[in-house]
């Protein structure tokens, strides 16, 4: 079986291709075809002539994500899996980039790109893994139709706020945490505060939750206003911005309901077992695993979702742990709001999270903490088909015992001890003897006698 690479540039409406075999040998002339019919047919017939020519072959092919533009060509590609012997993968840009870095190229071109992609392939075939079509694609476009919704809510709603703060800022003492319908209500009638010092309290209490008390309390809080917006074109803003946003929170919802319904698979309401994972979250962090066996372990699905910890040190400086935040920034969102709740709800994340506040921990790092341990229950419950108990948690913990401390030498010094003559740093200096110390400690403890470093004479 001889194997042969198909790399991909997608630009917007065509694309370039190269052909390469496992050598990186060009074997078929780059060429260019538009995202059309036509040349998706076309792209079949090249393949296909290949094929024939070259009995007992395979294809790999591989597209960039490029935000999209890439669907109609990987999905092509994936339905002629069906007659010739292709594989499909989409990569990761980020590793191409850094591939094509590796090799010092200097030019960047269309062909080139694609060029990159298939020697992306051969290089690293342990990072490539080929697919065929996602049934949660159209979920997925779901989910980024109600962020893209709530985005924008959020950005009329602060557009909202600040508007508010020059027409009527008395009300907002009554949106501290969120703005509630029945002030969408009144700002739809009385967007500014000379309209509402101007109402009757009988018209104002109603509109619903506004008693006769707090419509008093309204119209004459509206008189003694220090409002300087009293203009109709603020007006007429204020109306259009309450408008759109009661649109959009309705169009929310109704996504919301849509996409919990179709998204009604065993796995979410396995993950909705969990006190503190909702519809939304479970329905998210489903599209963002897909099937659980894409991850052989829960180190994997953390580092998927940049949740696992990551340690730098060069030289003298050294950066102390931290979350990578590499890979997928949406399921962190996710657990982010899933830890807040869980901290409220769920008695086994709170006694972690006070257990580790208690020892001097940052409040911040023992949410991200609670964040690690979230995404490795939900990894056991999905693994192993079973619902959230929070005793098997607290089982493993006993099982694994606490941690003792242990002395090992360091093995990258294993050919030479520390020279005092090294011309080497104060901080270096410092670091060395604060380990001599400790290894003193340490050795006098276990009744070692070691040797002392060697010295000038």
């Amino acid at each position: 079986m001889q194997n042969f690479y198909l790399g991909a540039d997608v630009s917007k409406g065509y694309s370039d291709f190269i052909l390469l075999d496992a050598a990186k040998r060009q074997v078929e002339d780059g060429f260019q075809l538009d995202d059309t019919f036509e040349g998706h047919h076309e792209l079949y017939r090249i393949l296909s002539t290949f094929c024939d020519n070259r009995p007992r072959t395979r294809i790999y092919a591989a597209v960039e994500s490029t935000g999209g533009y890439e669907n109609n060509w990987f999905n092509t590609l994936v339905k002629f899996q069906n007659a010739l012997p292709i594989q499909t993968a989409r990569i990761n840009p980020c590793g191409i980039h850094h591939n094509s870095k590796a090799e010092l190229d200097r030019n960047i071109t269309d062909p080139i790109s694609a060029e990159n992609v298939a020697k992306y392939m051969i290089e690293h075939p342990k990072k490539v893994r080929y697919e065929r079509p996602d049934p949660l694609a159209s979920l997925r476009k779901q989910w980024s139709f109600i962020k893209m919704l709530t985005k924008q809510e959020t950005q009329l709603s602060n557009q909202l706020e600040a508007n508010l703060y020059t027409a009527n800022p008395e009300i907002l003492a009554y949106c501290k945490n969120g703005v509630p319908n029945w002030v969408f209500s009144l700002l739809q009638r009385y967007p500014t505060a000379a309209k509402l010092a101007k109402a009757r309290r009988s018209a104002v209490a109603l509109i619903p939750y506004v008693t006769a008390q707090k419509a008093k309390e309204l119209i004459e809080t509206a008189k003694n206003t220090v409002a300087s917006a009293i203009d109709e074109i603020t007006e007429q803003i204020i109306k259009t911005t309450v408008k759109h946003i009661r649109q959009l929170k309705k169009a929310i919802e109704v996504q919301n309901q849509i996409m919990v319904k179709a998204c009604s698979v065993p796995e979410v309401e396995l993950m909705k077992t969990f006190p503190g994972i909702g519809d939304f979250s479970a329905v998210g962090l489903m599209l963002e695993i897909g099937s659980i066996e894409r991850f052989a372990t829960a180190k994997k699905l953390a580092s998927f979702w940049g949740m696992h910890p990551v340690y730098k040190q060069s030289g003298d400086g050294s950066w102390g742990f931290h979350l990578s935040k590499k890979g997928r920034r949406e399921p962190r969102h996710i657990l982010y709001m899933v830890a807040l709740n869980a901290i409220q709800c769920n008695p086994l994340i709170r006694e972690i999270y006070l257990q580790h506040t208690a020892k001097g921990m940052e409040k911040m790092a023992a949410l991200g903490l609670c964040m690690h341990k979230i995404c490795r229950i939900i990894y056991g419950m999905l693994k192993h088909n079973q619902a959230f108990d929070p005793q098997i948690d607290r089982q493993n913990r006993e099982k694994s015992g606490p941690s003792k401390p242990k002395h090992h030498r360091n093995k990258s010094r294993r050919y030479q001890d520390f020279d005092a003559k090294a011309p080497i740093s104060r901080r270096q200096g410092k670091k060395r003897k604060e380990r001599k110390q400790s290894q003193n400690v340490n050795n006098v403890e276990c009744g070692i006698i070691k040797a002392s470093v060697p010295t000038t004479a």
